[in-house]
């Protein structure tokens, strides 16, 4: 067969280009404009600080700025629902978490106002962590083991605190009270950063908080640190036991993922998740990470969505076992 001239060429690519349903085209063309990444939490959280870590160097490798857009309120579920509803184009993604896609199932159940399974398009797990069990440097408990004895000693007079009811700071203390058979009395703030002042003020004796907003405390001698609520110790923080070697079983792993609207197309998924993934990979950004107590995690669209069902699964039970019911 002939070779065309390049004219000739160029004009015959155009016009299948032309020819391609407008979907298709938009998906090839796509990233044409600002992708906005939605956190559904208050900025200077560990979700928020995550999300412009990754977005920085999503931005830069697909050629589009990654502009974080926080929508907090009501455990997540304003944020979440709002990309729930959004267009399946690319340009509005979601930071999922472990209470946006999990927790916040068995604890509002059909008050739920997204379905995590039906209205969204998981694209790719990114990374997992753990919160820190502190305590503050009044209380005479030096390990797990001294704090259960502790509290069994004053049953419901020692305080935690938490980032308010159903979140994942919550969740870790209840988890705790059950399996550890202990009595502790709940506070819960707006967020996670009241809750840690009144930590280090000594209004409060204890809490599971994110290692973004603890291990600053931990390292200037504000709390003191007790456990890892991961199933095994940190890599980072190798001389910190885990609660699961007080309290077997006992694990609280956080996580994120992206998330995109319901019916985005295979092939526009499949181009972010590998642009997320190679970013994911940057030795850069895994030691910031580091940093905020998370490591990467990855997982393909199909993998992540089973991992979401055993994580509500496991969260029902914690929820039902702790008999935890929201308004």
């Amino acid at each position: 067969m002939p070779q065309l001239p390049l004219t000739r060429r160029a004009l015959a690519a155009a016009a299948a280009g032309l020819a391609l349903p407008a979907s298709a085209r938009a998906q090839q063309d796509w990233p044409r404009k600002p992708i906005r990444l939605i956190v559904a939490f208050a900025p200077g959280g560990a979700t928020d600080v995550q999300a412009r870590l990754v977005a920085e160097r999503l931005g830069a490798r697909i050629g589009q700025p990654v502009v974080v857009e926080n929508r907090a309120g009501a455990a997540g579920i304003i944020g979440t629902e709002a990309v729930a509803h959004a267009a399946p184009d690319g340009y509005t993604l979601l930071q999922g978490t472990i209470s946006t896609h999990a927790m916040n199932v068995p604890l509002y159940g059909s008050k739920l106002s997204y379905d995590p399974n039906k209205d969204f398009s998981p694209i790719i797990r990114i990374t997992t962590g753990f919160n820190l069990l502190v305590v503050h440097p009044s209380v005479e408990a030096r390990d797990v083991a001294g704090l259960i004895a502790l509290a069994k000693r004053n049953p419901g007079k020692l305080a935690y605190g938490s980032g308010g009811n159903g979140t994942s700071t919550h969740l870790a203390a209840e988890m705790f009270k059950t399996m550890a058979g202990v009595e502790l009395l709940h506070v819960p703030f707006r967020s996670t950063a009241p809750a840690a002042t009144a930590l280090t003020s000594g209004e409060i004796q204890l809490m599971f908080d994110t290692s973004v907003s603890s291990l600053p405390l931990v390292r200037d001698g504000r709390v003191r640190a007790l456990a890892v609520t991961s199933a095994e110790r940190a890599k980072d923080l190798p001389d910190l036991p885990a609660v699961a070697e007080t309290v077997p079983g006992f694990e609280m792993g956080t996580w994120t993922g992206l998330y995109g609207p319901p019916g985005m197309p295979g092939p526009l998924v499949e181009k972010i998740r590998a642009a997320t993934a190679e970013v994911m990979r940057e030795p850069d950004l895994i030691a910031r990470l580091a940093t905020l107590g998370t490591v990467p995690f990855l997982a393909g669209p199909e993998e992540f969505a089973d991992y979401q069902q055993a994580e509500i699964a496991r969260w029902t039970k914690v929820v039902r076992d702790a008999r935890i019911v929201m308004d």
